[in-house]
């Protein structure tokens, strides 16, 4: 695989696109304008390591549909990003040992611009990193269960909004730590490390200190 792909480089493959089919149709619940609804491009990594786009999606839900098909048509590694952030926000056929050698990481962020330049900050740290914005993206995401090594929950929402997803992660992924990233004079009932959001030397010792406990297996 082409070091364009490498587990850490999403950002910059995913930014430029240079080599990938064009013409992908886009699609919305019946047909009509997804106004309420992101757009996800889906891709499949072909093997010599390119990306190549498949087709472009409005709403996760529709877009984990279309990659849990093109998944079971391939057996090439395959993932949707959001169109908007370059994000990978679900992949599928992922190579044995690739997440594993690096460390998974999930962020629900609210937040485009934090949640990209979060995202970059651990892919240059070499770690897988997925990031979907808001609670319902995530539930989508996640309700197909695979393995994660931490979860990271961003600070720009209401609190109760940032507890119902800690919630949820403890009850369906209980055995993954999670990393709360909060404003001043808050912290998050159930989340395993609550940091006041003060730049990433208060979060990112906590990243790759449980990254390494369970890569290792530790």
């Amino acid at each position: 695989m082409s070091a364009a792909y490498a587990p850490g480089n999403h950002v910059a493959e995913h930014s430029d696109y240079l080599s990938t089919a064009e013409g992908g149709s886009t699609r919305t619940p019946g047909g009509k304008p997804g106004h309420m609804h992101r757009v996800y491009e889906i891709f499949e990594v072909m093997p010599n390591g390119t990306p190549q786009r498949v087709t472009v999606i409005s709403g996760m839900e529709f877009a984990k549909l279309a990659l849990q098909g093109l998944a079971k048509r391939t057996k090439n590694e395959c993932f949707a990003a959001d169109a908007k952030t370059r994000q990978v926000v679900m992949h599928m056929n992922v190579p044995l040992g690739k997440s594993r050698a690096t460390g998974s990481i999930f962020q629900i962020c609210y937040d485009e611009k934090l949640a990209v330049h979060r995202a970059e900050l651990l892919k240059s740290r070499g770690y897988d990193a997925i990031c979907v914005i808001g609670n319902e993206a995530a539930k989508v995401v996640l309700s197909s269960i695979r393995h994660y090594d931490l979860f990271i929950v961003g600070h720009a929402a209401p609190k109760e909004t940032r507890r119902e997803i800690v919630a949820w992660l403890k009850a369906n992924y209980p055995g993954v730590k999670i990393l709360a990233l909060n404003p001043p004079n808050q912290q998050i009932l159930g989340a395993d490390y609550n940091v006041r959001l003060n730049g990433p030397e208060t979060w990112l010792p906590i990243v790759s200190q449980q990254l390494a406990s369970s890569v290792n297996g530790s």
